[in-house]
């Protein structure tokens, strides 16, 4: 069985202490998870990252950045370069999220740059990617995702694929407000991204890992980690209380389990 993903985004909810103490909460919870087969990530603000990762083994929950300046210095105030990140032992960087692109109004173009920038420097890239409402409305949802990708994606050499992440996350469907996309739309979606990663990587597009976030909680968890072209899932609040993301987590497993014991009996 292919590996599977679990990870949330902190967004700038959990001060230095609540996020360490977060963190120590879920690597008890999770003491029996194995990470040969399932990847467990976390996103904290960038206060918190130095002293998180001074709390935990990234062997156990791998820490990443919630965004990254696209040089690695210079005259950017206010920005955060990789090489910062090193420093404190960051590796995994999530590069267009949905609030980068549509409140800070970040482009393809630039998204792009800190792709490539993050590869340079031996990141790996959560790609995030996602149709607004208007484009779902509209129908072209699926030039929206491609036309993301493409762009975001342009210069990655086929070896690189693999510090490759994605996640796909509509618009419409992350924030209080947001509305779950059904299993079946999202599942839809994830076939037109793998689809387009072989496009753009060949052979090698088909281990980049394509996670689904967008209102995930413990009543569609369990029908999205099935769906077959869904690798993982990004989870948003109902991850934030770390006992209830173990068990969102657990659940999630043993539905995916008993799904392929149910499959490989009927062959």
């Amino acid at each position: 069985m292919k590996k599977i993903y679990f990870g949330t985004n902190l967004k700038m909810y959990k001060n230095i202490q609540q996020t360490v103490d977060y963190l120590k909460t879920l690597v008890t919870e999770t003491v029996k998870l194995d990470r040969k087969e399932y990847e467990l990530f976390v996103i904290p603000s960038y206060t918190a990252l130095s002293s998180a990762a001074e709390s935990i083994s990234q062997k156990q929950v791998i820490l990443g950045a919630q965004n990254m300046a696209w040089e690695e210095e210079g005259q950017f105030t206010g920005e955060i370069s990789p090489k910062m990140l090193e420093e404190i032992g960051i590796k995994l960087v999530m590069i267009g999220h949905s609030e980068r692109r549509h409140i800070f109004h970040e482009t393809d173009d630039e998204e792009n740059k800190k792709v490539i920038c993050g590869i340079k420097n031996e990141f790996v890239v959560l790609l995030c990617i996602g149709e607004t409402d208007k484009d779902k409305m509209d129908g072209v949802s699926n030039e929206v995702l491609r036309s993301q990708l493409i762009r975001g994606l342009k210069g990655v050499k086929k070896e690189d694929a693999r510090k490759i992440w994605i996640a796909y996350e509509p618009v419409w469907a992350i924030g209080v407000n947001g509305k779950p996309a059904t299993e079946e739309y999202a599942n839809s979606k994830h076939k037109v991204i793998r689809e387009c990663l072989l496009e753009i990587f060949g052979k090698e597009g088909e281990d980049v890992p394509i996670l689904y976030g967008g209102s995930v909680n413990p009543q569609n968890a369990n029908s999205l980690i099935i769906q077959p072209y869904i690798d993982g899932l990004f989870v948003g609040r109902s991850a934030w209380n770390a006992k209830k993301f173990a068990q969102l987590i657990f659940s999630s497993i043993d539905k995916l389990e008993d799904f392929h014991s149910v499959n490989d009996e009927s062959r």
